[in-house]
């Protein structure tokens, strides 16, 4: 507790003495003088609460002291008690208390007296402290609420009426103070706004809520309409409420949405632009691949079996550019899923290095492959994307590679209990790139020079796709080059090491399809090259056969004949695959509702075989495909 200050003033020392002896104790600091002039100077120095002052003193007597004390701002609201042997005259009592005395004490003091009034004026002195704290602190709310770029209000509970209100109302809404006094907060919302201000107000009142957030919308004074954040607090019948323009954030967060939403939109238009754009390449692409694998069986002399390979060669070119341009939009849009399964690395390296070996042996360029001895069998890996890294930084190397070697090296940098830490690493002794194009080879159709494509071919995009898929699988991709030296890509990733085998798959292309027994098979297709091949393919099957080109026609069809199989093409005018699919397992009585149904479907995105699958189709080949593929998923359906 603060202690109260107490001044004590007679000119002689041994009435100091005893009024100390009288006074002290733990809450009153004491200061003590026997002159006047030393008196002014101690009240001026220290915030005295109350002093003792003796009437009759040489110099300057008491009524003289007190009248300069409270002439002087700093020192005006001491109380002040006289000390007196002088007569109890009403004169002297009066002259006292004219000069600003509050009360008498009368020499000789009596003890208890003195105590009990100098009790009362130290509580009276404590509660002016505490009045004078919480003016200063009342005068400061008051520079922060008249100064306020919010504005600030206190509203009658029962009336909803505004009874004070600061000045940034005028710079907010545009209206005076004195014109919002006795006006209701609620008739300065929109119309629309009103009824939901009332009941949230009400709920504050109700609740008893100290606080309380909620926006709402106020027409200004030019007919404006502003959104508002107010901030309440219901105490004693009274809402003080804060509200601060946030029109500027809401127009920011609109135009967010709006971005938002035409971000989304051209993302939506974009895929199903890159679907027909997938729909319409690979269709054609895989009539081009159906038509050579019939050619290939048919009777041909040596010479167009060369033509034959070249045709698929280019045809699978085409079909990798399709898959690069593809991968990268899925990358892009998020939906890139990445599937590790148990592994032999070994084997998916050799395979790669065999596939390229041609390649390079075309070249006269030296092509090694290098493991390491700690290498696991098997890990956890998506073989499908390991097989794309490597295919990309292994043909690429052997592209830019005049002479000389091009060496895959496979490192176990780590290894724990049940991981292993494997950098694989592409080495050549190629043209070798500039310091300063090196981070451009990674950017979508990016190449180290001008000129890259003309010489030696390429979209640019085998890069690329080499980074996303490493920032995918968590790795980390280096790269360091010197011009006309040769390159090296590395790559460095943290796998699991696999306990199971992984299922050996046997190779069926080119093997000998056994036929089917009795099989109907409907093909809903509207591409024409499409339809032949599928019907030379099913009919070289014993399969009998019969084509709808569009879903309509499909249903109708099915209406018309009993089918073992619906192979349905999910792009096609008027009833599409998926809507046909829906009609058969809705529409239709069993057993026909219940016919297998495959997609054969041009797209490439995950969303479109999940579609056909949701639609009601029980399996998804994307085109192109090998025969043996399809011939299994028939094989597998019909038999269930």
């Amino acid at each position: 507790m603060t202690p109260i200050n107490i001044l004590i003033v007679d000119d002689r020392e041994e009435n100091i003495i005893a009024l100390e002896a009288l006074l002290e104790r733990n809450d009153i600091k004491l200061f003590t003088t026997t002159s006047p002039n030393d008196a002014l100077r101690i009240a001026w120095e220290n915030p005295i609460q109350i002093a003792l002052v003796d009437v009759q003193m040489p110099e300057m007597d008491g009524f003289e002291l007190v009248e300069m004390l409270k002439s002087n701002p700093r020192t005006k609201d001491i109380l002040v008690i006289f000390v007196t042997a002088i007569s109890k005259e009403s004169k002297y009592a009066v002259k006292g208390l004219g000069t600003g005395a509050v009360d008498y004490l009368y020499k000789p003091l009596d003890p208890y007296i003195t105590s009990a009034k100098v009790d009362s004026f130290v509580q009276l002195a404590r509660q002016q402290m505490m009045i004078l704290e919480k003016n200063e602190e009342l005068q400061a709310y008051a520079i922060v609420v008249k100064n306020s770029a919010d504005i600030i209000c206190s509203v009658d509970a029962a009336s909803l009426r505004i009874r004070t209100i600061n000045p940034a109302v005028e710079q907010i809404l545009g209206f005076t103070p004195q014109e919002m006094l006795n006006k209701s907060l609620v008739d300065l919302a929109i119309e629309t706004e009103q009824d939901n201000l009332r009941q949230k107000l009400g709920g504050i009142i109700k609740d008893n809520l100290s606080y309380a957030k909620f926006e709402s919308q106020f027409n200004t004074f030019d007919k404006r309409t502003i959104w508002t954040e107010c901030r309440a607090s219901y105490r004693n019948k009274t809402i003080f409420v804060n509200i601060s323009d946030i029109s500027p954030q809401k127009s920011y967060q609109q135009q967010l949405i709006k971005s938002k939403e035409a971000a989304e939109y051209g993302r939506k238009v974009k895929e199903t632009f890159l679907a027909n754009m997938s729909h319409e390449l690979r269709t054609p692409v895989n009539g081009i691949i159906g038509l050579t694998n019939m050619l290939r069986k048919s009777d041909v002399d040596e010479q167009q079996i060369n033509l034959i390979d070249m045709l698929e060669s280019s045809s699978k070119s085409l079909l990798g550019v399709i898959n690069d341009v593809l991968d990268i939009s899925k990358i892009e849009a998020g939906k890139f899923k990445i599937v590790n399964s148990p592994n032999n690395i070994r084997e998916i390296i050799n395979t790669v290095y065999h596939l390229l070996k041609f390649n390079a042996d075309e070249k006269d360029i030296q092509f090694t492959n290098e493991f390491d001895e700690r290498l696991p069998e098997m890990i956890m890996v998506d073989s499908l994307r390991l097989n794309q890294i490597l295919m990309n930084l292994l043909s690429n190397a052997i592209k830019f590679t005049a002479h000389g070697k091009v060496n895959l090296k496979v490192d176990v940098l780590a290894q724990q209990a049940d991981k292993v830490k494997i950098r694989f690493c592409v080495e050549d002794s190629g043209i070798g790139i500039p310091a300063d194009k090196l981070s451009r080879i990674f950017e979508s159709f990016e190449q180290a020079e001008d000129d890259t494509a003309s010489k030696y071919g390429g979209t640019g995009l085998g890069l690329t796709i080499v980074k996303k898929l490493v920032e995918l699988t968590g790795g980390e991709l280096s790269v360091s080059s010197e011009v006309g030296k040769g390159s090296e890509f590395g790559f460095t990733n943290w796998f699991d090491i696999a306990t199971d085998k992984a299922e050996k798959v046997s190779a069926k292309v080119g093997k000998v399809l056994e036929p089917f027994e009795n099989v109907s098979v409907l093909v809903a297709e509207d591409n024409m090259i499409n339809q032949f091949m599928l019907q030379k393919m099913l009919k070289d099957w014993n399969v009998k056969v019969e084509v709808a080109d569009n879903g309509n026609s499909a249903l109708e069809r099915l209406k018309e004949k009993d089918f073992d199989l619906i192979l349905m093409d999910t792009h096609m005018p008027g009833q599409n695959g998926y809507q046909a699919a829906r009609a058969i397992r809705l529409d239709f009585e069993e057993p026909k509702r219940s016919i297998p149904i495959i997609s054969l479907s041009a797209a490439a995105f995950e969303d479109e075989h999940r579609e056909a699958i949701a639609s009601g189709m029980n399996d998804v080949l994307a085109k192109p495909f090998e025969p043996h593929q399809l011939h299994e998923k028939m094989t597998q359906l019909i038999k269930k």
